[in-house]
């Protein structure tokens, strides 16, 4: 099942990160969710480590998948283990301060809280009220365990144990274990869907010191990696040339030209379900490259002899592969013969890719940590959608389209 696992900023935190592994251990999938404050106790990237699933806090993280509320409708079960008074109060009037308190208000699934505060806290005639309320709307409150507390105090308040949280979540929910040969229910609409993504621009050696290259940055084939990851893919980026770092549980190939490029990409995508050409790879490379550096010999001129490189994204194509998802990128100017989304059109229709996006560049559009304007064409050169955007945003407008077209 789909556990949505709530952190919030108490001391017991610590305690949680059992409570996730042995959800893991059972074969559940769970996403946590932490509090702003519990990330004073227990960081994100431990979260992200043991769930193997991004840790967002904010309301505003991941807007174009409508996260604050896609979180509560897809869990099976959500559980907040510590659950501060703060908290309890917050959800008996049913506010919604954060990415938490959002993903509550939207979700029909069981809520299970398991409160950890001071004796005093937990005797207070608000927070039993409180408790009171919750209790009489459905959601199930656990008694927190009697013993030390922060500091020389003990008492009531003390969150119990990670075994008994999990079980009692257990009970309400009827679960377990998910049985062998069976699978847990993912988050989001890619997951597990296995998916190559190419990034960076391509470096074709001249000399030991010089080559012919590009602009590309690489930020959007990183952001489409994110996004990917975000939504349950299992995702390996190909870096041409890429000096950006990426989330953990994203796989990196790290290579430099435009023929090892091609070799990882084909080595790669044997097993891809979607195959995303986002790299800027050269057109064309130098007949030969000198093993040393080319000095200037006073004719005031130097000849190169280029030479094709290999169409990678029409290699990809006519491989044919059942039931794989080709994408390729198209960065394109305008000129006399044709506008740059003419001069996409027609390359969607030489390429024959499933989907082509189309985003015009130049004049400080397109390269490096700037907005991007993305046009979706079909084989055909039809337009399938537009977006506009950060990089990430955009990312999700292309993966909402390579969803589609997998039904």
């Amino acid at each position: 099942m789909r556990v949505l696992l709530g952190v919030t900023g108490g001391v017991a935190a610590y305690k949680a990160a059992i409570v996730l592994r042995r959800l893991k251990e059972d074969g559940h999938t769970v996403r946590v969710v932490p509090t702003a404050a519990s990330l004073q106790f227990v960081g994100r990237a431990t979260w992200e480590a043991l769930s193997g699933l991004p840790a967002t806090t904010d309301t505003f993280d991941n807007v174009p998948a409508v996260e604050h509320v896609r979180l509560g409708q897809q869990a099976d079960l959500v559980l907040v283990a510590p659950a501060t008074a703060d908290f309890l109060a917050q959800l008996a009037h049913g506010e919604a301060r954060d990415l938490l308190g959002n993903a509550l208000l939207a979700t029909r699934a069981p809520v299970v809280v398991a409160p950890a505060m001071h004796t005093e806290m937990w005797e207070q005639a608000s927070t039993q009220a409180n408790v009171a309320t919750l209790r009489s709307r459905g959601i199930t409150v656990i008694e927190p365990a009697v013993g030390r507390l922060t500091g020389p105090d003990s008492g009531p308040g003390r969150l119990p144990e990670p075994e008994d949280i999990v079980a009692a979540a257990y009970a309400v929910v009827g679960g377990g274990p998910v049985p062998a040969g069976s699978s847990s229910a993912p988050w989001g609409d890619l997951a597990g869907v296995r998916v190559i993504i190419s990034a960076g621009g391509t470096r074709e050696p001249i000399d030991a010191v010089r080559y012919l290259g590009n602009r590309s940055s690489g930020h959007q084939g990183f952001a489409l990696a994110e996004a990917a990851r975000e939504r349950g893919a299992d995702v390996t980026v190909v870096a041409a040339n890429v000096t950006l770092p990426l989330s953990e549980g994203v796989a990196r190939i790290d290579v430099e030209t435009s023929v090892e490029l091609a070799d990882a990409v084909r080595e790669a995508a044997a097993e891809a379900d979607v195959v995303i050409m986002a790299a800027a790879v050269a057109d064309f490379r130098p007949r030969e490259a000198s093993t040393t550096k080319i000095k200037k010999d006073g004719s005031g001129t130097l000849s190169l002899e280029l030479v094709e490189t290999e169409d990678i994204l029409r290699s990809l194509v006519l491989a044919q592969v059942p039931g794989r998802t080709v994408v390729g990128f198209a960065a394109e100017t305008g000129d006399d013969a044709a506008s740059a989304l003419e001069h996409a059109r027609a390359k969607a229709r030489r390429k024959g890719a499933d989907l082509l996006v189309f985003n015009p560049v130049g004049g400080g559009r397109g390269f490096g940590d700037v907005p991007n304007e993305l046009t979706m064409l079909d084989a055909s050169g039809e337009e399938l959608a537009r977006a506009a955007g950060s990089k990430l945003a955009v990312a999700h407008a292309v993966l909402d389209a390579v969803a589609r077209l997998r039904g």
